[in-house]
């Protein structure tokens, strides 16, 4: 499959994702959560879901434990979205890098305000 349709295929599975979540209604599900990035396999038998939630690593794995569960609901909402032939099974994956981000612009914040602090 040409790789354009991939691409394609994964920013439309991400955009219907990051609305589907808003949807869920199960309460373990971060209202913080954002998808970092989909990888989709070229037959499109699965979609790697990687998802991160701002109220930290803790928040994104209960998350992920309850959106496993809610799996199929999103899988059959995204093909009548997508209108896709084959819709990918999802796997989803916490990952770190929001916490990971917010860390380094508080270290960055603190840098600034010692050089604020030794220019006085």
């Amino acid at each position: 499959m040409a790789g354009y349709k991939i691409h394609r295929i994964t920013s439309d599975i991400k955009l219907a994702l990051s609305e589907l979540l808003r949807e869920v209604k199960d309460p373990r599900v971060s209202k913080l959560l954002s998808i970092v990035k989909v990888d989709v396999s070229g037959d499109l038998s699965y979609a790697t879901v990687y998802v991160s939630a701002i109220e930290g690593f803790e928040a994104t794995v209960t998350s992920v434990k309850a959106l496993k569960g809610a799996s199929g609901f999103l899988r059959r909402e995204l093909g009548a979205r997508l209108k896709l032939r084959k819709v990918p099974e999802l796997r989803f994956v916490a990952d770190d890098s929001i916490e990971h981000s917010a860390h380094i612009s508080k270290i960055i914040e603190s840098f600034k305000s010692e050089e604020n602090k030794n220019e006085d």
